[in-house]
Formats: C-alpha cells, structure tokens, sequence
C-alpha cells in the first residue's frame, strides 16, 4: 500500500487522537459520526440485504431498455447487467439508444412502444421529457420502469413508473461530505463542483454543502457551478483559478459527477500538483470505469460513490417480475458504497456480491 493510500485509511478508520489533535480542534462528534459512516461504506464484504423471496419467474417476456446514451457509462453499465440477468431469467432485452437528445430519445421511445414489449425501461433521463410516449404505453398497459429516471427511489405515480431504481440522493450527498471530514480529521478547506442547471444535481450539492456545515473546522472556499456540457473547455480555466486564488488552502473537492475531475486533472498537474493529493478529491456519482481507473493508478481522484449498474440492471428485471406477477415492487434500495484504490481491487466498477444467487433462488424455486 502506497503511503497516500495509508493515509487515507488512517484518515477513515483511526480513532479521535488524544490531546490537541486535528481531532479535538475541529468537530469531534461529527468526526466520529462521519468515521463510523466512511468504515461502513468502505466495507466490500457486506452480506446481500435486498430481497431473497418473490414471485417465481414469468416465462417468455421481452424488455426494451430505452438508454438516455449508450455513451454514459451508467447507462450502459445497467443495461449491461439488465441483459445478463435477462438470460438468468429466460427473457429476451433490446437496448435502443436515444442518442443523448430530446429528440432522440423520444423517437427511441416511440420505437420502443410499437414493438409492444413487456416492459420498458427508462434508462436514465426524466418521463416528463417523453409524456406523449409515456403515456402511449401507460394506454397500452406496458409496465415502466425507471433507472435514475426520477429523484427518488420507488415507484412514482406523477410518471407512471413502476419503481425507479437509484441509491438515495441523501445518502450518496451525506456519505461523500462524511468521507472528507474523516478524511481530514475534521480540518478542510473544500470546492464543491456542480451542475446547478439540472435540479436533481442541484440538490445533490446542496445536501452536501449541509452535511459539510455538520463540521466546524470544514470551510467551503467555493461553489463551482458548471455545467456539465461545458465541463471539459470550463473545468480547466476554473481549477486554475482556484489554485490562485486559495493555493494550499484548498485540500478537497466533491463533484456531483466524477468526469469534473477528468477535466481538473491536466490544470492540477500543470500546477505541480501530485496526483495523490492534496486537493483530494470524491465524486459523488455513477462511479464510472474512468474514475476507477483515475482512483487506482492515484490520478487526482481518491474516491468515489458509484452505484451497483449491475445489480441494479437485475433488480430491475427482478422489479419486472413482480410487475407482471401482479405483486408490488420490492421497495429495496442498495446502500451507498466508497470506493477508494485500497478497497477496489483494482476494478473498475462496484458489484458487490449476493445478489445473483439471491435473485436465481428467487425467480427458480
């Protein structure tokens, strides 16, 4: 293990130091409490908590997963595991790609309601974007089923989704602010990168501005609102005016989505700045194959908050079962999990265990 990732682990996992420590001078009830948390969510050896009973499964189904753009690694992370439990199941899935636009995206929908599948998944982008083909298959009695589609997990009567699979904002917004006060003993100077014209992001940074204010010795030096389709030319020119203006003052960061930290990456190292740190830096998103690789090879990134894509893609299609079985979804929701280089095994995505032999038990009795 490299000295900066042992310090991170000593950052996460030693207890409140005695005397007049980074501990005591900061905000030592929430150091403990983010502590506790950050061990939690590094743990990779976690038992399967989701379903382990349901209907059998229903012979014979064909899925359409609709996908916001197959060039959005969550996106096709989910699609990916949706097909491979598809073939656990005995089902058969189309994965029709919206391209990334309105436009797209409603025409891949269309399509995908007069194939008249099963049931169709919203992969990635907001129903209210599509309500003409929404409710064309709500008319024709297909079930929906959201991936990130909505804010919250759960099914969602406004849209007609059957469920809507995600982690809970709050909790992903609550865990990446506890990983930098643990991280920093409780003494942090912060930035926080978002996209404030998407809501659901908006209110991700805003969580976690409130979780970062539980620590008195946590300033937050700036608020960097950029939108994600300008990341790449914007990111750059910000970081480095960043580094002018707070220098070492400035010794983590947490971005509502990994790829901000792709884009600060050359002004940080252009900046002489170590690829290990300081700023270190959490995203708070998908937890894509780049951000793995940038957390592994210590490449100005230290953690990420990444969603199970391919659990979730079998617990939609478990969540279809259900649907078609006549029984509610399943209400589960995966806990937020830290990945970090000293608990990745060099992965590049998360998928913890259980799950497939929990679902295979479930679907054939």
């Amino acid at each position: 293990m490299t000295a900066a990732v042992a310090l991170v682990a000593a950052g996460c996992d030693s207890g409140p130091s005695t005397g007049s420590g980074p501990a005591q001078a900061g905000c030592p009830a929430a150091l403990a409490e983010a502590r506790a948390a950050v061990q939690r969510a590094e743990n990779t050896d976690a038992s399967w908590t989701g379903p382990t009973s349901g209907p059998a499964a229903v012979p014979g189904k064909t899925i359409v997963y609709v996908a916001q753009t197959m060039t959005n690694p969550g996106v096709a992370g989910v699609a990916k595991g949706l097909e491979e439990a598809a073939k656990a199941i005995g089902w058969k899935v189309r994965v029709i790609d919206g391209e990334g636009t309105p436009a797209g995206i409603q025409a891949a929908l269309s399509q995908a309601v007069t194939l008249k599948p099963s049931g169709i998944v919203i992969g990635g982008f907001d129903p209210q974007l599509t309500a003409q083909q929404t409710a064309r298959a709500r008319a024709a009695q297909i079930p929906l089923i959201g991936w990130h589609a909505v804010g919250s997990p759960g099914p969602d009567e406004a849209t007609g989704l059957f469920t809507n699979v995600t982690t809970k904002v709050e909790d992903v917004a609550r865990i990446s602010a506890d990983w930098i006060i643990s991280r920093s003993d409780g003494e942090a100077g912060v930035v926080v990168f978002t996209d404030d014209s998407i809501p659901f992001a908006r209110n991700k940074a805003e969580l976690i501005k409130k979780e970062l204010a539980t620590c008195s010795g946590v300033e937050l030096l700036a608020y960097e609102n950029i939108p994600i389709p300008d990341a790449s030319s914007r990111t750059p020119q910000e970081v480095s005016s960043l580094l002018s203006r707070f220098q070492n003052k400035w010794t983590h960061s947490v971005s509502i989505n990994d790829l901000y930290f792709a884009d600060a990456a050359p002004a940080l190292r252009a900046a002489g700045k170590p690829g290990s740190g300081p700023p270190f830096n959490i995203g708070a998103g998908d937890g894509d194959p780049s951000a793995f690789q940038r957390i592994n090879s210590e490449q100005f990134q230290a953690a990420t908050v990444p969603e199970p894509l391919s659990q979730q893609g079998w617990q939609i299609a478990d969540e279809f079962n259900r649907a078609f079985a006549g029984r509610p979804a399943s209400g589960y929701v995966a806990p937020v999990h830290i990945a970090t280089a000293a608990n990745s095994s060099g992965a590049t995505s998360w998928d913890p265990s259980g799950y497939r032999e929990a679902y295979r038990g479930i679907w054939h009795k």
